[in-house]
Order: C-alpha cells, then structure tokens, then sequence
C-alpha cells in the first residue's frame, strides 16, 4: 500500500485502540473497512468528521472504503453515552437523509471511480427490514450470551447510570446484536474485514467480530479513534446554536468558518492533524511558525481554510474570509452588500434590531430619529446629538452629522441600514 494506514494515524493523534494484527492485515492486501452514521437527519455535523477522516484516510492509503447509514440502527437508539431512543423514521425519510449524507461524504471520499478502492455506500436497513425477529433470534441471538453483552461498558454504564431512573430498554440493548450482524452481513457480502468508529463503540465492533468468529468462521478487526475533546473542556462540535452542520443552510459556511478560526491554539495544533490532508513536514512547520508568530493566529487560519474548502468550496471560503474581515472594509457597503442575506445576518448575530416603515426611508430618516427617537437605540434625544457632535456615529460605517438624513441609497440588500457608535456599538435598521 502507498501509505502505512496505522502510522498515519498514530502521528495524527487518531489511533484510540486497534486489535491485534490489523496492520499485518492491511499490509497482505487490499481491505475493506467500514463506517457506521446515523441518518436521523439530511446532514452530517462537525462530531461526525473524525470518521469521516478516518475512511477519507484509509482510502488515500490505498483501501477500499465503505459508508454505512444505519436505516436500521438509527431506529433503535445506541446505548453508548446516550439516554435517549431515536424516532422512528419512515422509508422515504431514510432514503433522502441517506442522499444526502452521500453527498456530503463525497467531498471526502471517491465514489465514483473504478479504482478497486473506490468507495461504497450501504444502508442496513436493506438487510433488515426483511430479517424476521425470530430468524434473528435463532440465527444471531443464540451465538452471543448474555454475560458477553452485559460485560460490555456501553451497556454496564447505561444500567449502572444514577440519572437513568427508568434504567435500559430491551431495544437498546439488543442494539450491539444488530451492528455486530451488520459487521458479519459486510464481512459476507462485501468482504469487509475491518469496522472502525469512536472509541465508545469498541464494544458494539468487538461484538461484530465475535459473531464473524462464532457465525462467519473468519477473522474482523477492530480500530478506534479518540472521542475529540475540546481544551477549556467544553463539547467538541458545538456551537451557541447547537450543531455545527456541514449543511450550508443549516450552518452557513461563515460560521463553519468561524468555529475554526477561534479555535484555541492547543486545540488548533490537535485539529490539524485530524482535520486536514496536510501532511506531517507542512503541520510540524506551521506549528513552528505559529508559535513564533501566535498573534497572527496562522494555525487557526490554515485549519478553517483546509476544512470550509473540503465541506464546502473554495468560493465559499472567500465569502467566509470577506465576511470575516467585513467590518474593518475599506469598501463597507458595497462588500457586504456582495455577501447574502443569510450571512450578513450570521455577521451581526445578536445585534439589536429596529424595523422602520420604508415610507420613512423614502422621505428620508434624521439621524435624532434613526438613533433614538424612533428606535431608542441611545437613550435620548439628547444623547444622540451629543454623539453626532463627537463624531461618533457611523452609517454603514461612514461617519454623519446631525443633518444627515437616511435614504434608499444607503439600504444594504434593499432592506438594512448599519448604524454604528464608535468601533464595537452596531444597530441594525430594518425596512419593511
């Protein structure tokens, strides 16, 4: 192989625990190995990217990767860290969020060549739905006992948990069954020998490899990677808002490249390893580099680069970058007048807003009642005279007087007027 798949992970920090003899393994021949996502919705979020990477990985190193959504799975809910069952969803539902997801995962993976190793997608729920509950019980039940499925953390934890009064569903439980048959359903079809994924999901792999032992008469190997954390001890992936998703129109590609850029320096030195193709010579002198020059945030900037390009495009990356720099602009309205709505919105998140009737704009608004007498943005009247006095208040960053009037030609998307006292103090005059 041209890479050694192991090795790459050891220095990238991405290697949690692996079985022994994967990497005879993988040095013999070509292999496949899988991933497993949950399709419970028609994105992928940020804390999906580390398996992402994984498979994106193992394919430069010359292997074949396979995507598994879990149709199936993702109905019955993962005991591993998490209190809550999912919801049901129906066939139609699945079959969109698995598109979707496809989609997504092509930025990182090659479906569509006819490399040996050229990547595959698969649903459990095509295996499962016509798998009755008594061949189950009969074909895959009887080869695992309980003690084995008891022993397991995922499952010790979720019995044992304080905050779980209502204690663990027989559903659940049985869910390391259904990934562990799917490992031995992918080990039969698609000779699938390797399942990756967290290290909270050892257990759920290793009982698929037991039952490729018991049922199957072969040989799978596991490989973990660690769960990211982030240095201030706060969750990985998430943001004010919730999720940060690789859908634009969930996570708009600014703020995707937001939560990069203010990444803390340790974490930043952790994320680009995982998180980009660069290679080991190009981290090591950036990270060098970065530590000369920390003020400069060049670690920050080269990971948001690297990951807003491969989610998204290099387009949207320079929209992210122009919106980012928006506010010091020489050129204020007609740049941000460039970007879309949905990411001037992201830029002045939580700036305080105050509709005004066109009809006012058309005549043409005073500053005393753009400031304070029709928005109480200042408090009084007279505090806003005494700011226009001190040049302090700014129309979409150009400084005004007091007999300035607002007209249709300072509207930014023919509905916005940026008023700002001072540098930091921004007010957002909205026309309907």
């Amino acid at each position: 192989m041209s890479q050694d798949f192991v090795e790459e992970l050891k220095w990238r920090g991405m290697l949690h625990d692996s079985m022994p003899g994967v990497e005879d393994h993988l040095k013999e021949a070509m292999r496949s190995a899988y991933v497993g996502f949950d399709p419970t919705a028609d994105s992928l979020h940020i804390g999906n990217l580390v398996p992402i990477m994984l498979l994106a990985h193992y394919q430069r190193c010359g292997h074949k990767p396979v995507a598994l959504v879990g149709g199936a799975t993702g109905m019955i809910g993962d005991p591993s860290g998490k209190s809550n069952e999912r919801n049901l969803l129906d066939e139609s539902t699945l079959r969109h969020n698995q598109e979707a997801i496809k989609k997504q995962l092509s930025h990182f993976l090659d479906f569509e060549s006819d490399a040996p190793n050229s990547a595959v997608l698969v649903n459990n729920y095509d295996w499962m739905k016509s798998f009755s509950f008594l061949d189950f019980i009969r074909d895959v039940g009887k080869h695992i006992t309980v003690n084995y499925m008891m022993a397991k953390d995922s499952v010790k934890n979720r019995i044992s948990g304080e905050s779980n009064n209502d204690g663990m569903s027989f559903t659940e439980f049985t869910y390391q069954l259904v990934q562990g048959y799917d490992f031995l359903h992918l080990y039969r079809d698609n000779s699938c020998t390797i399942q990756m994924g967290g290290s909270d999901q050892w257990g759920n792999i290793t009982t698929g490899t037991e039952l490729i032992r018991r049922i199957g008469n072969g040989k799978g190997f596991a490989i973990t990677c660690p769960l990211i954390t982030k240095s201030d001890g706060s969750k990985f992936g998430k943001s004010e808002g919730g999720n940060v998703w690789l859908d634009a129109n969930r996570t708009s590609p600014y703020k995707f490249y937001q939560y990069w850029l203010n990444s803390s320096d340790e974490d930043a030195a952790k994320y680009i390893k995982i998180f980009t193709f660069l290679s080991q010579d190009e981290i090591e002198s950036l990270i060098n580099e970065h530590s000369q020059m920390p003020h400069q945030r060049l670690l920050q900037k080269r990971l948001a680069e690297e990951i807003t390009v491969m989610v998204h495009s290099k387009e949207e990356l320079e929209n992210a970058v122009k919106a980012s720099q928006i506010l010091f602009s020489k050129n204020f309205k007609d740049d941000i007048d460039s970007l879309n709505e949905k990411t001037f919105l992201d830029v002045f998140e939580g700036v305080k807003q105050v509709e005004i009737n066109r009809t006012e704009i058309e005549e043409g608004l005073d500053m005393i009642g753009a400031l304070s007498a029709k928005t109480s943005f200042l408090n009084s009247n007279g505090e806003a005279r005494r700011a226009l006095k001190e040049n302090a208040i700014s129309v979409n960053k150009e400084k005004v007087r007091e007999d300035y009037k607002i007209t249709s030609s300072d509207l930014i998307k023919n509905k916005y007027v940026i008023l700002s006292r001072g540098k930091k103090t921004n007010f957002i005059l909205k026309i309907v």
